[in-house]
């Protein structure tokens, strides 16, 4: 069975923010109630610990992250990264759209260039996520 999710407008009007004007570095979206639309939820300058605060322990959540680092030349890179954030104890329908929800972004987010499925919060960790980008 294949589950259509929408993106709403102001999903992508805040993502096109994060990565033409650099003012914000975070944009969190989330399912709507009747979990066929994803809707914006925050979007701000979230320092990594502050991001990983902001992932709720039942509920799906996407993120699309500039992430900063140092490449292995040394020098300072920064990556989009589009987290797809799906915790353990959520139920097999909220599953079901947390997939096609990640889809859904990603055929409409253009320019992401790091993709990472989350279900615990040590799949955040900082590292790993550099690593995935470097």
């Amino acid at each position: 069975m294949s589950i259509d999710i929408a993106v709403d407008d102001s999903c992508i009007s805040a993502f096109q923010e994060l990565k033409s004007k650099r003012d914000i570095n975070t944009v969190i979206y989330q399912l709507n109630d009747t979990m066929d639309r994803i809707v914006l939820g925050i979007q701000g300058n979230l320092t990594h610990d502050e991001l990983l605060a902001a992932m709720p322990v039942s509920d799906p959540r996407f993120v699309v992250y500039d992430l900063p680092f140092a490449a292995s030349d040394g020098a300072r890179r920064n990556s989009l990264a589009m987290i797809s954030w799906c915790p353990g104890g959520v139920d097999a329908t909220q599953q079901a759209a947390c997939a096609a929800g990640c889809t859904a972004l990603k055929d409409a987010l253009d320019g992401v260039e790091v993709f990472v499925e989350a279900t615990d919060l040590s799949d955040l960790e900082y590292q790993r996520l550099v690593s995935r980008a470097a």
